[in-house]
């Protein structure tokens, strides 16, 4: 079991690495479109970090402070 593992990894290995050296020119080509295209992806993972927007900016249209909360925050 562990020399089949073995093997798989080595010959995974050696595939890797020649598919490496003879496309690397088609790879290094595609990375700036790459790159373009990840932007997208990262800008809807950030997102989900601060809770989304709520439709106000900073300073504009606010309800006066009052004192009272008025939703709760989440932990």
């Amino acid at each position: 079991m562990l020399l089949t593992g073995l093997v798989i990894a080595v010959l995974g290995a050696g595939l890797i690495f020649l598919l490496v050296g003879e496309h690397r020119l088609h790879v290094l080509g595609w990375l700036p479109f790459l790159l373009l295209l990840l932007c997208p992806l990262l800008h809807l993972g950030m997102h989900g970090g601060h809770g989304g927007h709520d439709g106000s900016r900073d300073g504009e249209d606010q309800a006066p402070k009052t004192g009272v909360q008025t939703h709760q925050h989440r932990l």
